[in-house]
């Protein structure tokens, strides 16, 4: 038996790993397995919907100063070519700056100026004609064999509109419209007033936000910078270039066709082509409902004819050579764009919503590198099956 004893101890080889009790364990290690990990991505969720929230709270409490904030940004980036070829001429800045503003107010005030003294000229005709039109709608409308509305029914309608106007509720509508237009001016003021100092110090202003960035962070900031003033500028000049066309071929149709405030149906015509998709459907109908009442229905017809004709000539020649590097994005994200900025700030939100989210879309093409998009935003490489990849090798 001594044979097979040893003085070496023997090694009993167990299990070393000890299973810590649950009551032993520390409490942030509750949030390593997977409800722990959902849990940490809901907070995330709520702090950064928490955050647009007051953001967007702010926005919305301040409008007299963001909205005129925002389309000043817009403007000094669609003008900052003219603005670089001014300084590159050795012109100063300050008489650059005037230069460029003084033309941007002119051609505002001209516009405005031009729809007022069109309407003013042409209302006392515009409106006998759709008293007669109207009255022609009624005369025809109790000819039909079945009742749609009365004449005593017309009478209560227009004596309520009557009594509506000299009420004390119009009055106050009336004030409210006192209070709209001192806020519009005041907005007015403010744009112009940002907008001298974008144009004239936009780069010292540029530079100086850059001033907490360095390294591949600063580089960045600078591609963002870059692409923003490049895709709103784009994007303001494309459209007033399509909207000028428009407004021209539509303006030539309704001399033609003898329709009244031809001019004003026009500059809106220019103006709500900043609307991307619907500006220009609203102001065809605008101007059929004006051809209609002042000239009948087949006026109108011809008036729709005209309006499909130019939307369609500038939406498959001009816009896809002016705007097709400008704006790359499809007519759905369009379309809830327009949704999302009618939603918060009414007109002026559906004006900006387009080339706002533009320039975001921008800036996501641009976030890794000069032309290299966010990872989540990157096509996928298209994997071709036995059969494509067969008939590439034979050929």
């Amino acid at each position: 038996m001594a044979l097979f004893r040893s003085d070496r101890p023997q090694r009993v080889h167990l299990d070393q790993t000890t299973i810590e009790p649950r009551a032993t364990r520390a409490p942030w290690s509750l949030w390593a397995d997977g409800f722990g990990r959902l849990g940490i991505r809901a907070i995330q969720i709520i702090v950064v919907v928490a955050l647009a929230a007051g953001i967007f709270f702010v926005i919305q409490s301040l409008t007299l100063v963001t909205i005129p904030l925002a389309i000043a940004l817009i403007l000094a980036c669609a003008f900052a070519p003219a603005m670089n070829w001014l300084r590159r001429h050795h012109v100063a800045d300050l008489l650059a700056t005037a230069i460029t503003l003084l033309a941007i107010v002119v051609v505002l005030g001209g516009a405005s100026w031009l729809i007022v003294w069109a309407v003013r000229n042409q209302w006392d005709d515009l409106y006998t004609q759709a008293q007669q039109g109207i009255d022609h709608l009624v005369d025809w409308v109790n000819t039909l064999p079945f009742t749609v509305f009365s004449s005593d029914q017309v009478k209560e309608w227009t004596d309520t509109l009557a009594d509506f106007v000299t009420s004390a509720q119009f009055g106050s509508g009336a004030l409210a419209g006192v209070s709209a237009v001192a806020s519009f001016v005041t907005g007015l003021v403010l744009l112009v007033t940002i907008l001298f100092f974008f144009l004239k110090d936009g780069p010292q202003m540029w530079e100086f936000l850059l001033r907490p960035f360095h390294g591949e962070g600063e580089r960045r900031a600078r591609r963002i910078g870059h692409k923003t003033v490049g895709v709103l500028g784009s994007y303001v000049r494309g459209t007033a270039t399509v909207a000028l066309v428009d407004a021209v071929g539509i303006l030539i149709g309704l001399l033609i066709l003898q329709v009244p405030l031809a001019i004003p149906l026009a500059v809106l015509v220019f103006l709500l082509a900043f609307i991307p998709i619907v500006g220009a459907t609203l102001a065809g109908v605008l101007a059929a409902l004006v051809a209609l009442v002042a000239n009948g229905w087949v006026s109108a017809l011809l008036v729709v004819g005209v309006v499909v004709l130019v939307n369609q000539l500038e939406g498959n020649l001009l816009q896809p050579f002016l705007m097709g590097r400008t704006m790359k994005l499809h007519a759905f994200v369009i379309l809830v764009a327009l949704a999302v900025g009618t939603a918060l700030s009414g007109l002026i939100g559906a004006v900006l919503a387009v080339p706002i989210t533009a320039a975001v879309w921008g800036i996501i093409q641009v976030w890794d590198g000069p032309n290299l998009p966010a990872k989540w935003a990157r096509r996928k490489p298209r994997e071709r099956s036995v059969g494509e990849s067969t008939a590439v090798d034979v050929a």
